[in-house]
């Protein structure tokens, strides 16, 4: 199940990908003036089609989706709410496009990262036509995994062909530890949701990073998975690194030395009571590797620098000082992780 991560690589910061705000023009010229590593935004704050879950209604293939007052649901045919999304996708894409060829960048390998929500996160929280999770379905769930896998690849194309870049893909799934645990919070108490094996989860992503193709990062802001961060290799992980315990830290060791990418979010998602400095969030995970037995050198291949979680709560200002912070504190990881 290994497989490279061609294009990742450590010393450098990105963001999650939630925003705060509305117009997307002024938060792309924010990611990409602030990040060597930027990212499609997702501006919630539109409303419903916006958020991480909305979005997948323009990506997913031939799976519509509508919304209501019970929230996200599969469809019989597109809807309104499909419409405002692929309206919110393609007004993003165009924000990027229009700033990159200003910025020269168009055409010239520069990496770029879109999110999309991962499929056993969407299928906790869409419900299907008749009411229930989609997760409560086996069928109709790995009906989700295929269709995220290919609407991702096709999107891969369309941001390809629009800025020429080298598309980095991550799949986001904060509820990929309720799924495996059978936690997931059913409509009704009689409405039980099956645990899905660690090992079927493993397969299904593997299976969506193989046939999207490109270098994949897998974040979660909830508690680490290392059963199945061991399964699933030749992916970064995305996780939060703040207050890491015992087991936290052996799998966090395993992950670099098997040669993965560790995102490690370090600067908080909203402006803390004191200042941060990047010097402080580069020292912290020099700090990190000295506890694991590491060679800090393993900062400037391994590492990346992210916030904790999406910046969608923060306020603008401290959404770009995030960034800021992520990649100054990258460079120095970059520079000489070993004089911190």
């Amino acid at each position: 199940m290994n497989q490279p991560n061609h294009g990742l690589g450590g010393g450098v910061g990105t963001g999650i990908g939630s925003m705060p705000g509305t117009d997307p023009r002024e938060t792309a010229a924010v990611i990409n003036g602030e990040l060597d590593l930027a990212h499609l935004a997702e501006l919630p704050d539109r409303g419903a089609g916006a958020d991480m879950v909305g979005r997948m209604a323009a990506v997913l293939v031939d799976l519509p989706m509508d919304a209501g007052t019970w929230g996200y649901r599969l469809a019989a045919r597109g809807s309104a709410i499909s419409r405002s999304s692929r309206d919110f996708l393609r007004a993003d894409l165009d924000a990027v496009e229009e700033l990159w060829d200003r910025a020269g960048f168009r055409g010239t390998g520069r990496p770029f990262k879109i999110q999309a929500c991962g499929p056993f996160t969407l299928s906790a929280s869409v419900e299907l036509r008749a009411g229930h999770k989609v997760l409560r379905d086996h069928g109709a769930w790995h009906d989700v995994v295929a269709s995220t896998a290919e609407g991702l690849r096709e999107l891969v194309g369309e941001v390809t062909r629009r800025l020429g870049a080298e598309v980095v893909v991550q799949l986001d799934e904060p509820m990929i530890g309720q799924v495996i645990d059978g936690a997931v919070t059913p409509l009704t108490r009689f409405d039980t949701i099956p645990a899905v094996p660690v090992a079927d989860v493993a397969e299904s992503l593997h299976g969506v990073v193989e046939q999207v193709g490109r270098p994949t990062i897998v974040h979660s802001c909830a508690a680490p998975r290392w059963d199945l961060v061991e399964r699933l290799r030749g992916v970064a992980w995305s996780l939060d690194v703040t207050s890491p315990t015992t087991t936290d830290l052996d799998g966090i060791g395993s992950v670099i030395d098997r040669g993965d990418v560790l995102v490690a979010g370090v600067v908080p998602a909203v402006r803390g009571d004191r200042e941060l400095r990047a010097e402080i969030v580069a020292t912290r995970l020099a700090a990190l590797t000295d506890r694991i037995g590491l060679d800090r050198k393993v900062l400037s291949h391994n590492v990346m620098v992210s916030p904790t979680c999406g910046l969608a709560g923060a306020t603008p200002a401290w959404a770009k000082a995030a960034l800021g912070l992520c990649a100054a504190a990258g460079e120095l990881l970059a520079a000489d992780p070993t004089a911190l």
